[in-house]
């Protein structure tokens, strides 16, 4: 659905203390939107926000994974806005190891905040949204949730497990007046790089040597990546302001190239194993 005619429209938003999802928060304020914005430090997204006008927002700490307090934050934010409009999924983090080096507790941490915290709010804002017919969800993927890379094989398995969750909320969502947005960025100018944002696995093995030279090569990059955060977060406002972007929105000429390699790479895996897909149906009765 398009963003509300009359203003301000409410967002609630994850992730908010760093990054796009700081960025995303400063743009909603300025226009005069109201905005909740869940953190796991109010007082370094306070800190961040520091110069703007901050009476249109209501900061929540809380743990995502926490269905409790998401279920109270949302409440909350009902209560003091009246509704929320906008739902944007954002919270997460990178994670650079291979598959044999993350341990189940560094698995089960990550799909806390990509899946499980992503569904906590899913469940707290669509029983009003279908009721009022009428809202939008947004969830930040990546381009990592259409394709992938050695050493990103747990923020690979988050993202295409929100892709798909996403993708089935929104098969579900047609014709209810509620919109599902999948957005994808590349490679973005934010902290996400940094050790800030960027966990490495608490223990690792022998024979992963360009592993380890990637997360080198990674740690340095801040600050050449392509994507302008300011644009990233103008977009997201577009695809709720607009209501027509397509359910998987590519943001970054990284993202568009990635992404249609993908396209042409499983395409040929499709037709070179055509014979053998063929093979296994049932063989009619003459």
């Amino acid at each position: 659905m398009p963003y509300p005619a009359t203003t301000p429209a409410t967002w609630f938003v994850t992730g908010t203390s760093r990054g796009l999802g700081l960025e995303l928060v400063a743009q909603l304020l300025r226009r005069g939107d109201n905005v909740a914005a869940t953190t796991r430090s109010t007082a370094r997204l306070a800190e961040a926000l520091a110069g703007e006008d901050c009476s249109r927002l209501l900061a929540v700490e809380i743990d995502l994974a926490d269905e409790s307090a998401v279920v109270a934050a949302v409440a909350a934010a009902t209560e003091r806005f009246g509704g929320i409009d906008v739902a944007v999924n954002n919270a997460g983090y990178g994670f650079l190891g291979a598959v044999e080096e993350v341990s189940d507790a560094e698995a089960r941490k990550m799909f806390d905040v990509q899946i499980f915290g992503v569904w906590n709010v899913l469940r707290a804002v669509l029983p009003a949204m279908r009721s009022r017919h009428s809202g939008h969800i947004i969830n930040i993927s990546s381009i990592l949730g259409l394709t992938a890379f050695p050493g990103w094989g747990l923020y690979c398995a988050g993202k295409y497990a929100l892709e798909g969750l996403t993708e089935s909320l929104a098969a579900e969502m047609s014709g209810s007046g509620v919109g599902v947005t999948l957005v994808e960025p590349g490679y973005t100018r934010t902290d996400f790089l940094r050790t800030s944002s960027l966990a490495l696995p608490a223990a690792t093995a022998d024979g992963y040597e360009a592993i380890r030279e990637m997360t080198e090569a990674h740690l340095a990059m801040p600050g050449t990546q392509l994507g302008d955060p300011v644009k990233v977060a103008a977009a997201i406002i577009t695809v709720a302001a607009t209501g027509g972007a397509p359910l998987h929105q590519l943001l970054g000429s990284d993202s568009y190239a990635l992404a249609k390699g993908r396209i042409e790479t499983l395409t040929a895996d499709i037709e070179n194993g055509r014979d053998v897909a063929l093979s296994t149906d049932v063989t009619p009765h003459a």
